[in-house]
C-alpha cells in the first residue's frame, strides 16, 4: 500500500471544509492512518516548502500556511498518491475539473485549500516532517477487499 502526505490548508480551515474535504478521500476508499491538527511554525513550513525557496510568491507561502491551525493527514491505499492528487484537482481552481475538490470548492490558486504529495518520494520525505513512525497506524480494514483488488507480485 502507497502512503501520503495531505494538508487541509487554513482556507479550508477557516471556511469549515474539513470534514467534507476528509469524507471526499475517504469515499474513494483511501484510509486514513495518521492525522493531527496543527499550527505550523514557519520553520516546518520553510522546510515543508523548500523547493519553492526563493521564488517571489515564497514569504506570500509561508505567511499564509503558518496563519491558522492546519490538519495534517497520511493516507494509504493503491495508487494513493495519483488517488489523492485527482481528487484534489488542478493546482489552479480555475483549471480544476467538477467534481474534484478544487474545482468545486476554490477559485483562486493562492488559496486552493489542500495540498498532497506529488511523487511517493516527495510522500515519504514531507510524512517524516510530520510524523514519527509511532503516530502512523495502519490496519486491515473488513471492506479493503472490496475497495482493491488483491495485488499480485
Amino acid at each position: 500500500m502507497e502512503r501520503t502526505l495531505v494538508l487541509i490548508k487554513p482556507d479550508a480551515m477557516q471556511r469549515g471544509l474539513a470534514g467534507e474535504i476528509i469524507l471526499r478521500w475517504e469515499r474513494r476508499g483511501l484510509k486514513i492512518v495518521a492525522m493531527k491538527m496543527i499550527h505550523m511554525s514557519q520553520a516546518l513550513a520553510e522546510e515543508h516548502y523548500s523547493v519553492h525557496r526563493g521564488k517571489t510568491f515564497f514569504p506570500g507561502l509561508i505567511g499564509y500556511i503558518t496563519s491558522y491551525p492546519i490538519i495534517a493527514a497520511v493516507l494509504e491505499g493503491h495508487r494513493a498518491v495519483e488517488a489523492v492528487r485527482q481528487t484534489m484537482g488542478a493546482t489552479d481552481p480555475l483549471n480544476a475539473v467538477p467534481g474534484s475538490i478544487r474545482g468545486d470548492l476554490s477559485l483562486d490558486i493562492g488559496r486552493n485549500l489542500v495540498h498532497g504529495s506529488d511523487s511517493a518520494e516527495t510522500a515519504a520525505r514531507e510524512i517524516s516532517l510530520f510524523f514519527s513512525p509511532q503516530e502512523i497506524f495502519s490496519a486491515p480494514r473488513d471492506i479493503d477487499p472490496w475497495v482493491f483488488e488483491e495485488q499480485k507480485g
